[in-house]
């Protein structure tokens, strides 16, 4: 009777296309789990291969199999792993990339069955970090989070770690020597939450320093390769780096944008998010994502023309509710509009999210719609307050004129009756000042 190995496990399936290319060669392993769509995983599959081209490989290989439940020794069945390392071999593959998490066991033991190095999703995505971190706290945050995951790896790895830094998933701390005991590790991971506990303080410090300017503080969110950068540098000018690559952009970038009626803003181009973010990778940096946690206003941008922009759209949703950020108030830009080949798809689109706007930032396309949207949500800061000024505060009077927006003015006998939309702030600031010097 045939094992559940053999009745989920045989032969390598059809998968999403494969290209060679000039890095090192990959092959692809996804895993269809009882009650996933076929579509579902191939479309996984197919973002994989994007991910290890980024890093700099060339996938050249796919393999899938169904299963109801992960096998504890190999993921897959044992029969499958054999027939896996026979296709990654024959197809010249030097690395075994798996679209899902490995255990420690899991890892060991597929290595050596399939002889070829192998990595899961998470190992590719901080290697992609690893390559992509520019900044200090970028490296930092990059290194702690690869820490953590190599931490419950490090028995039995001697070998292995010996040999880190020489190709995809081995960037990062592996060219620091890792040859170290599990003590000395977590007493760097102790060392690296200080720095960047202290890291964000001074971004904490930075935040209230514009906040004292009372510009607003609106950052842009997305899957990643969704255009953030792209559309930072057309409302900005900031000449943010821009690729057409998963992760292209890892550190923070602030820029201020001149607005329409609620004046200028502050806006903040952040690391792109990705299904499936392993919760270790969020915690490391979460010094960055608080830019998105404090912000007043969220742009999430969404690539329109992609195949799967409901399925990424929520992946985001996700990643706000797990750093605090699922009820901050959202403008929907959907971007790459001059991409999108489905006819009726953007009038569906908007019809489904109230408020959104159709853009391209690339072609600057649709940039007003999306002004006028980000400034009728950051409206809802304001208020519209009537205040009677004695002619001799002139200086309030300046400061009604330089923080809101005068709708109506009255001059009366020995004070200015001002009518102005305002922020909530500014205008309890204001009152108080009237109401200390009447009493």
């Amino acid at each position: 009777m045939p094992g559940e190995d053999d009745v989920h496990g045989a032969g390598a399936e059809p998968g999403p296309a494969v290209t060679a290319g000039s890095g090192e060669p990959a092959f692809l392993v996804g895993v269809a789990w009882r009650g996933v769509p076929r579509f579902e995983v191939d479309d996984s599959l197919a973002e994989l291969g994007e991910l290890v081209r980024s890093a700099g490989g060339a996938p050249c290989g796919v393999a899938r199999q169904s299963r109801p439940r992960p096998n504890p020794a190999f993921l897959v069945g044992e029969g499958k792993a054999t027939e896996i390392g026979e296709q990654a071999r024959a197809s010249g593959a030097l690395l075994c990339v798996f679209d899902c998490d490995l255990t420690p066991a899991q890892q060991r033991n597929l290595e050596r069955v399939l002889d070829v190095r192998v990595i899961d999703r998470t190992q590719l995505i901080l290697d992609i970090f690893a390559q992509r971190a520019k900044s200090r706290e970028g490296h930092l945050q990059v290194e702690l989070a690869q820490l953590r995951y190599l931490l419950p790896r490090l028995v039995g790895w001697g070998e292995k770690l010996s040999r880190l830094g020489g190709g995809i998933g081995t960037r990062g701390p592996g060219e620091t020597k890792l040859e170290v005991d599990r003590r000395r590790v977590r007493a760097r991971i102790a060392r690296l939450d200080g720095e960047i506990a202290e890291l964000r303080r001074h971004r904490s410090l930075w935040r209230d320093g514009r906040r004292a300017g009372e510009l607003p503080l609106v950052s842009l969110v997305g899957y990643t390769n969704a255009g953030k950068s792209t559309l930072l540098n057309a409302l900005t000018g900031a000449g943010a780096y821009v690729a057409d690559k998963l992760f292209a952009t890892l550190d923070p970038t602030t820029r201020r944008v001149e607005g329409k009626g609620t004046g200028a803003f502050l806006l903040t181009d952040t690391v792109g998010f990705i299904r499936n973010l392993p919760h270790h990778v969020v915690a490391a940096f979460r010094a960055t994502l608080e830019e998105v946690a404090e912000a007043d206003l969220l742009i999430h941008v969404v690539d329109a023309s992609h195949p799967c922009c409901g399925e990424q759209e929520e992946a985001v949703r996700v990643v706000l509710a797990e750093i605090g950020a699922a009820t901050k108030p959202v403008v929907v830009a959907y971007n790459k509009t001059d991409l999108v080949v489905e006819a009726g798809l953007l009038p569906r689109l908007l019809e489904l999210t109230p408020g959104a706007v159709a853009i391209s930032a690339l072609r600057r396309e649709g940039l007003d719609l999306l002004h006028d949207a980000v400034d009728a949500a950051l409206r809802t800061r304001w208020v519209r307050e009537s205040f009677e000024i004695p002619y001799a505060r002139g200086d309030l009077l300046n400061l009604v004129h330089e923080k809101g927006i005068i709708v109506h003015r009255d001059y009366g006998a020995g004070a200015v009756t001002v009518e102005a939309d305002i922020e909530r702030a500014w205008a309890e600031r204001i009152r108080k000042r009237l109401a200390g010097e009447a009493g």
